[in-house]
């Protein structure tokens, strides 16, 4: 995807909003703290700041691309608009009955995220279809009049629209929508038979009222984001990061803002997934770690997985089916309340706790003299010296080593008694589990052994952890990429125009529709690709078949992935084979004597991608000299060390450095364990092995580094 002129990345974290801009072969960053009230100021000042670097004015600019957490935070926390669910009678309490299923069958305490709406915001119109869509109760328009007037006495914001079936028939959600839309202009209305038009009416219901929810909120603040940037003489088009790792139009992230929720993170995915393709790494753990959470994510043949189902606001910790499930396509991740600013307490059981609450930027971690007395990960990490407290973020955020010992030995070491440097240990290894076991579950429900994969660790604060978590979790390399700490913001520029639909289309494999397959594909590839379009994109489109598959009697389905031939074709026993193949990867075996069944049919439509540069190899490897040194604590040994200390523009390709060492970058720091080695690469990447103390597997390390 080649776009002339400037290129800006914007991407809004819960503490940090990074900016990105690219110039031909050269790239400009910086990080600013999140402004909260007005998410756009912090967007200003970081586009003048990296101008200023760049030397070109705002309207030399010719595309941003944006991404934000804005939409997940406002679920999490509850403040979207009033809205109010219409629904089939006999539906009305969906949402809050969920699947009945009890994701920790023996507690009995268990908790589950109150629906976003209350029942007395739930209405029902009579009307049904069947699974067929056969109209079995007609709607009346009188009916839906009727209800416009109450809801207009109600004051809603936003109207949720989702009907039994409609997946199958949408003419009643249509109807509504029109009369809605002619007695309640200025009321935004949201359809499942578009927001997410699959079965299962829980997930179906919540995810179109998750829409309807932040719609206002985001449709607001995008038409605002647009003026403030024209204004500032940055006039040119403004696309959003979608959670499937792709870009899509601000007209279509305005309509469905639901689709922005996991946008952030999809980006760093498409991030790691560009730095593994250069590397030739056909198996990467991408470790995304910011302010407020840290986010995990498998890729496998330079491709991050994906789902169709996803959980935000969980109110247990990696629980499955505890948090609020959202049906749309997104990049399967793990995502943990553990960043730089996870605030860390003392339990009842007098255990240390880190997350999921976060300081923010606003007051953010103690260190940060902004008024926070709770101790955060970022305290830690001063304490133990992963930290330089005169040269955070480039020295243009000063930080006060005293506040967070303060805050360290009031909440950890008081409660505990143990001193400062304790505390702060206590902190860090806890935080750096919770996150090794969030990849092992991670790893483990998809059927994967961490122990082959390469990390690339990025985001503000994961290279100060990655170390750490390689040793946890036995991963012998990690790579930290250059521009790693605004890493999320740099994959929005490598991310392709895309968008995938889904349909619902229950079929038996034995009782294969050939003809009905092809056209459902042909109406969905065209959905995908006018959207796509919409962008302004003129040039080739390539279009991904998928569909979701699972033998006869079982509550849950698979992906399994057709080839544009093989859906063309639409071969039954094809893809029975496709399916038993992913079944067998899967689960060690395929289930004789049932039938397999599809659900769901996919299809993504993206723009075609960059061609990938491999990096070349290195012609010699030489140790790095360097008389800085700094004390840091090494978790692995338990105690302080002496660490060669490196600015990361001083080294070139081949230098080496033994741990334990540190090496600073105005975004980030890195820390190197003692049990580890880095060597810096051709491309700038930092490639982090486990130390060996043989000759020979030393030298066959250094050999390999050379061609990668």
């Amino acid at each position: 995807m080649s776009i002339l002129g400037a290129r800006l990345g914007v991407d809004i974290g819960g503490t940090f909003t990074d900016v990105v801009l690219e110039q031909g072969q050269q790239r400009f960053s910086t990080k600013v703290l999140t402004t909260y009230s007005a998410p756009e100021d912090a967007i200003i000042e970081g586009m003048h700041r990296v101008c200023s670097k760049a030397g070109i004015p705002a309207s030399a600019i010719g595309q941003i691309i944006h991404g934000t957490t804005l939409a997940t935070n406002a679920l999490i926390e509850r403040r979207g608009a009033k809205t109010a669910l219409v629904t089939t009678e006999g539906f009305r309490d969906v949402i809050e009955m969920r699947t009945e299923s009890r994701f920790e069958q023996y507690d009995l305490n268990l908790t589950l995220p109150p629906p976003l709406l209350a029942r007395n915001r739930r209405y029902t119109v009579k009307e049904r279809m069947d699974a067929r869509g056969k109209v079995l109760i007609p709607l009346e328009r009188n009916a839906i009049e009727a209800l416009a007037d109450e809801l207009r006495g109600a004051g809603y914001e936003s109207v949720a629209v989702g009907l039994l079936h409609s997946y199958v028939n949408d003419a009643h959600e249509r109807l509504i929508h029109d009369v809605l839309a002619e007695r309640l202009p200025g009321v935004m209305i949201s359809l499942s038979s578009e927001v997410s038009p699959q079965m299962r009416e829980y997930e179906r219901f919540n995810t179109t009222i998750a829409n309807a929810y932040i719609k206002p909120l985001m449709k607001s603040y995008l038409v605002r984001l647009k003026g403030r940037l024209a204004d500032e003489g940055a006039s040119c088009p403004i696309f959003l990061m979608h959670s499937g790792g792709g870009i899509i139009s601000l007209e279509s992230a305005s309509e469905f803002p639901v689709r922005l929720v996991e946008s952030g993170p999809a980006g760093g995915a498409v991030f790691a997934a560009d730095i593994a393709a250069r590397h030739g790494l056909k198996k990467v753990l991408s470790f995304d770690m910011g302010g407020t959470t840290a986010k995990i994510c498998l890729i496998k043949n330079y491709t991050p997985k994906t789902a169709r189902v996803f959980e935000v606001a969980r109110t247990y910790r990696f629980k499955k089916g505890s948090g609020m499930p959202i049906s749309i396509p997104v990049i399967d991740m793990v995502e943990i309340g553990a960043g730089g600013g996870s605030l860390a307490h003392v339990d009842s059981m007098n255990q240390i706790r880190v997350g999921p609450e976060s300081a923010g930027s606003e007051p953010g971690p103690a260190c940060y003299g902004r008024g926070g007395k709770r101790p955060a990960v970022t305290d830690a990490d001063v304490i133990l010296g992963k930290i330089d407290p005169e040269n955070f973020a480039g020295g243009t955020i000063p930080l006060f080593a005293d506040e967070s010992a303060a805050a360290l030995a009031s909440e950890i070491g008081g409660k505990l008694g143990m001193d400062a440097l304790e505390s702060a240990w206590g902190v860090s290894e806890v935080v750096d589990e919770n996150m090794a076991n969030a990849a092992r579950v991670h790893a483990v429900e998809n059927g994967e052994d961490l122990s082959g994969y390469t990390m690339i660790a990025f985001g503000g604060a994961a290279p100060l952890h990655a170390g750490r978590l390689c040793e946890k979790l036995g991963i012998s390399r990690c790579l930290v990429p250059p521009g790693a700490g605004v890493g999320s913001a740099i994959g929005f520029l490598r991310a392709p125009f895309s968008f995938e639909a889904n349909r619902t289309l229950f079929m038996r494999l034995a009782r294969f529709d050939t003809a009905r397959v092809a056209r459902l594909f042909g109406e969905m590839e065209d959905e995908a690709t006018r959207v796509v379009r919409s962008c302004g994109w003129g040039g080739e489109i390539i279009a991904e078949y998928k569909v979701y598959m699972r033998y006869a009697g079982q509550g849950w389905e698979i992906p399994v992935t057709l080839t544009p031939a093989e859906a063309r074709a639409a071969d039954p026993a094809v893809i029975l084979q496709l399916f038993e193949r992913e079944y067998a990867n899967l689960f060690g075996r395929t289930v004789k004597g049932l039938e397999a069944e599809i659900t769901v049919w996919s299809v993504n439509a993206h723009t075609p991608p960059e061609p990938v540069v491999a990096v070349e190899g290195l012609d010699t490897v030489e140790e790095a000299s360097t008389d800085a040194a700094r004390t840091v604590f090494d978790a692995g040994l338990g105690r302080r060390v002496e660490a060669s200390s490196h600015h990361r523009s001083d080294l070139h390709a081949g230098s080496e450095i033994r741990g334990p060492g540190v090496i600073t970058e105005d975004e980030t720091t890195i820390i190197l364990p003692s049990s580890r080695v880095a060597i810096t690469l051709n491309d700038g990447c930092i490639d982090i092995r486990l130390k060996d103390i043989s000759p020979a597997l030393r030298a066959e390390a250094r050999k390999e580094a050379a061609h990668v």
